[in-house]
């Protein structure tokens, strides 16, 4: 009898041991982990790993409107704060947040989500063949796969900006990761382009106070748009088309897509794009870059 109270005291002692011993449990590292990350400490270009990989792919993001769930699936869930609208924005920073250039008969086409072999090459034939130079608002990720379209599109003597490295909703994401999307990016485009972009467009065109006074501060200018094609709706070639002639005017900067994500159709965009620009140009229009129409340098 004794022999057994003697096991069990023994057997009760080595389980408090080694609960003693034992690492904190994983949700409090991760915790840690994730603290560590949001930290509001500067990020350098050489800090940023390029073996690091997105939380989810811009196939998965771009599928769908920003807003929706799936949309964000792949983004930090920080507690929105209350900060300004975005016309708010406009209002305050009007020298750093830019939708639309001076009053004088220019044109600024500008595509997203770009390179995706499935329409840029298509869309870089047709603006070849009327000779047009527009604006490609890059993403990094992709860039990484399809090098020798951006490539392409810098021989061709087009002008290319940032759109983040995998499409996040910028408003959602801390500062620090914000910069990472930033500075990942305009690394990879400088080994491709010779440059780093000055030029930054937020995917769905979202942003925040402390992202855009980070912008201003290093010399950025944030671009996005005044009139929307809609064309990620896999609009028809005339709804493409009615959406852009019937907005644009003096200092227009149009907003079409020359990718997408997973089941996208762009051909309304690939279709009425020659009868734009024939449009526009009997209207008296000529076709510029962004830096062009904002009078800015394309690099920093």
């Amino acid at each position: 009898m004794k022999l057994v109270i003697f096991r069990r005291i023994v057997l009760l002692i080595t389980v408090i041991a080694l609960a003693l011993s034992a690492p904190a449990p994983a949700a409090e590292l991760v915790s840690v982990s994730a603290a560590a990350a949001d930290s509001p400490a500067p990020v350098l270009a050489q800090e940023i790993l390029p073996s690091s990989r997105p939380q989810a792919s811009i196939e998965e993001e771009t599928a769908v409107p920003a807003g929706s769930a799936a949309s964000q699936s792949s983004v930090r869930r920080h507690k929105k704060s209350k900060g300004l609208s975005l016309s708010q924005l406009l209002r305050k920073y009007p020298e750093t947040l830019k939708t639309q250039g001076p009053r004088r008969k220019m044109i600024a086409l500008t595509f997203d989500d770009v390179p995706d072999p499935r329409f840029t090459p298509q869309l870089l034939d047709v603006l070849r063949k009327y000779k047009v130079k527009a604006t490609f608002f890059v993403v990094g990720s992709r860039a990484e796969k399809h090098p020798a379209l951006v490539a392409r599109m810098i021989r061709e003597g087009h002008t290319i900006g940032n759109h983040s490295y995998n499409h996040p909703q910028f408003s959602k994401l801390s500062l620090n990761a914000f910069r990472i999307q930033i500075i990942r990016t305009e690394n990879i485009l400088q080994l491709l382009a010779g440059y780093k972009p000055k030029l930054i467009r937020p995917p769905y065109g979202d942003i925040n106070e402390p992202q855009l006074k980070w912008a201003k501060a290093h010399g950025y200018k944030l671009v996005n748009w005044n009139v929307d094609s809609l064309d990620w709706r896999g609009l028809s070639k005339n709804q493409v088309k009615h959406n852009i002639l019937s907005r644009a005017g003096r200092g227009a900067i149009i907003l079409q897509h020359g990718g997408g994500g997973r089941g996208s159709n762009l051909q309304g965009t690939l279709q009425a794009l020659p009868e734009i620009i024939s449009n526009l140009r009997q209207r008296g229009y000529s076709f510029v870059t962004v830096p062009q129409m904002l009078q800015v340098s394309k690099s920093k």
